[in-house]
């Protein structure tokens, strides 16, 4: 509202209640803007009271699932670590055997090779 109208309202005001009546109109709407006031800050009061209890409760199960979340991932991190170090130490060890193996093979082919063969030769070493 514009100054032009809030005097227009204030000389409405005065010549329907007069100038008696109108410190006691003030008085009474000051007191029902209090009351509504202190009802509209004791209804906010309650609500936030009831929702503090929701709001902990939402804090409390989201914290909690945020930290069974993070075990279970850790413990998979954890599983496959393990399974990948096994998994490593399975292909060297098989490797490591299949290297014994063709060298063991490459000396007895070495060891053939430098032996003359003969057709006609029998071994008798059993």
């Amino acid at each position: 509202m514009s100054g032009p109208e809030i005097l227009v309202i204030i000389i409405v005001a005065l010549l329907l209640f007069g100038a008696d009546k109108l410190p006691e109109i003030a008085r009474t709407l000051g007191k029902g803007m209090r009351e509504f006031k202190k009802a509209t800050d004791d209804i906010r009061s309650e609500i936030e009271n009831s929702t503090s209890d929701i709001r902990k409760d939402f804090n409390d199960v989201t914290s909690s699932i945020k930290n069974d979340v993070s075990d279970v991932s850790n413990n998979i991190q954890k599983d496959f670590n393990e399974t990948a170090d096994n998994f490593k130490k399975d292909i060297n060890e098989t490797a490591d055997n299949l290297k014994s193996n063709l060298n063991d093979t490459e000396g007895d082919v070495k060891k053939d090779a430098r032996e003359p063969t003969d057709p006609y030769r029998y071994d008798y070493t059993d």
